[in-house]
């Protein structure tokens, strides 16, 4: 059985006084945060940070990004890894809104406009996934969303917020539909900083988990 929002609002509650503020990143212009997001993929936020830093130093402004030769941009975003595959993704990204805005990598439109056609939009973009389009509409549009992303996901499994056979996809409409809006992205910060500190993905350390009576997994890996 999911948890219900009471007990949901428990362990937000319980995260933020383990685990600090569950306040989300400073917030972004919405293509800074989309290319951000996308700079993050398989990897950690120090390499994504340097890798963003990298490219804004040699591409201060969207239109000189846009205009990059994609092999310049992968030596610029090499600190981030996976740089020939996120290169080409960047410079379809930009290339694609372009065409949409008629030249123009304004977004602005998007902190006004309905979440559904924000998130249209942005699914519909090259290599956008649901994670990324809802770190936009989360960190940069402040919208009620719970971006899934692996340590979400993992958690919220052993949680069961979600069933065995939900994918990631499938995830992020459930995340929704479970978790009150006004709790969303405080629980998104929450469950990011459980699954990088305790409920890791081998060995979880379910004795210093402050959510452990309301884990259904952690009853049965503790009683092992």
């Amino acid at each position: 059985m999911s948890p219900s929002p009471s007990t949901i609002r428990e362990m937000v509650r319980r995260l933020a006084r383990r685990l600090g503020p569950l306040d989300p990143p400073p917030r972004r212009e919405p293509i800074e945060e989309l290319i951000l997001t996308v700079l993050s993929q398989n990897t950690n936020d120090v390499n994504r940070d340097r890798a963003f830093a990298a490219m804004r130093e040699r591409y201060p402004t969207w239109e000189g990004l846009a205009a990059a030769d994609e092999r310049a941009l992968v030596e610029a975003i090499r600190p981030g890894g996976l740089a020939n595959t996120k290169a080409p993704r960047i410079l379809a990204i930009l290339a694609e809104i372009a065409r949409r805005e008629g030249g123009s990598l304004d977004l602005e439109w998007m902190k006004t406009a309905r979440l559904d056609r924000v998130r249209a939009y942005l699914v519909s973009l090259p290599g956008v996934g649901p994670k990324t389009a809802a770190c936009v509409l989360a960190f940069s549009l402040g919208r009620p969303t719970v971006p899934v992303d692996t340590h979400v996901f993992r958690v919220a499994r052993r949680l069961r917020f979600l069933d065995d056979g939900v994918d990631v996809a499938r995830a992020h409409v459930v995340m929704d539909e479970l978790v009150p809006a006004s709790l969303r992205v405080r629980l998104h910060v929450g469950f990011i900083r459980l699954g990088r500190r305790i409920c890791r993905a081998g060995r979880p350390d379910c004795d210093a988990c402050p959510l452990l009576d309301l884990c259904p997994t952690g009853a049965v890996l503790v009683g092992a």
